[in-house]
């Protein structure tokens, strides 16, 4: 908007007003009153960018602040006042105007002029400043609401870590307390995602398929703990791995599978599928529902869904069912 107030800053001062001038006898005046008719046109120039640049923006701030335009609106008046007040010549009676009712037979034409330059002016350059200082407004507004959105995300980012050291940690203090031979090997692959998880937190996104893998460590950690009742498949197929995504986003729903969808004593299968294609993420997840009541049970999805608001208003779809039995949630992203 910066630059089209400045084409029509331009376009007013090149042809607007020169074409209004030009409706009057400004040629005549200039040769008789060459100071006059300049001062005019310097005090037209002046009021047409003190009303866009100080007058117009006054009016949109503090109550102070509008009682100082409205002081420039009513010293404007006044200069322009005093202008048409400065006698020129004193016009000789025409005895072609006998007969002739003048409205104001007063006020001389230089001085009609001199006014109705000043409303065009006054008039042109508060609705482009209006114009410009709604645009800046709005702007503003978006500006807001970007920095809350972004606070938001950073705030749902520092979430979600320590809710998945939380339910990772009970894993390895599960196989410690058992003392089971896979604990040291699953405590390395902790160690090694606590890296990523390190190495994302300063970055709003990350590679594709450097989150894949990440996922793929994920299962790899958790499947450690498996014994042959649960079953674990997954598909990543993805073709433009330099796209770009939310770290710690997809993770939240593969952990809540290995939360709620494994047991000691009954088969189970968690599916797991992650697709791009031609720039659109397909991502989904299967468990089965073992009732397990944990800290932050719901925190880690309602997580998930908000920052997907955020970050991808309108260009995302996310469907989640459960009839008691299975869990099932499908993403859909366009990246």
């Amino acid at each position: 908007m910066k630059n089209v107030s400045g084409y029509i800053d331009v376009a007013f001062c090149l042809i607007v007003l020169p074409m209004m001038v030009m409706i009057f006898p400004v040629e005549r005046w200039f040769h008789n009153f060459q100071w006059y008719v300049i001062t005019v046109g310097l005090w037209l120039y002046a009021l047409y960018f003190v009303n866009r640049m100080l007058t117009v923006p006054l009016l949109f701030r503090s109550a102070r602040c509008r009682w100082e335009g409205i002081v420039l609106i009513l010293l404007s008046l006044i200069v322009t006042y005093l202008l048409s007040q400065i006698s020129l010549y004193t016009p000789k009676p025409n005895v072609h105007d006998e007969g002739i009712v003048r409205i104001f037979p007063s006020i001389q034409q230089y001085q009609q002029a001199v006014w109705s330059l000043f409303m065009i002016v006054e008039a042109f350059s508060f609705a482009v400043g209006l114009l410009t200082q709604a645009n800046l407004q709005k702007s503003r507004r978006r500006a807001v609401e970007a920095e809350r959105d972004k606070a938001e995300i950073e705030l749902y980012k520092a979430q979600i870590k320590p809710h998945f050291m939380f339910n990772t940690l009970n894993s390895l203090y599960g196989l410690f307390l058992t003392h089971d031979d896979k604990a040291l090997e699953s405590l390395e692959k902790y160690i090694s995602m606590m890296r990523y998880v390190h190495n994302t937190s300063r970055r709003d996104f990350m590679p594709l398929s450097d989150e894949a893998d990440y996922i793929q460590q994920y299962v790899a950690l958790q499947s450690l703990r498996l014994n042959g009742m649960t079953t674990v498949t997954m598909n990543i197929d993805i073709e433009n791995a330099t796209l770009q995504i939310p770290p710690m986003l997809l993770v939240t729903f593969v952990e809540n599978c290995f939360k709620h969808g494994i047991s000691p004593v009954e088969e189970s299968n968690i599916s797991i599928m992650l697709v791009e294609k031609k720039g659109k993420l397909y991502f989904a997840t299967d468990n089965r529902i073992f009732p397990v009541k944990r800290i932050g049970e719901h925190m880690g999805i309602e997580n998930c869904r908000k920052r997907l608001e955020l970050l991808y208003p309108g260009a995302h779809t996310m469907d989640i069912e459960s009839d008691g039995v299975y869990y099932h949630v499908k993403l859909e992203i366009d990246l």
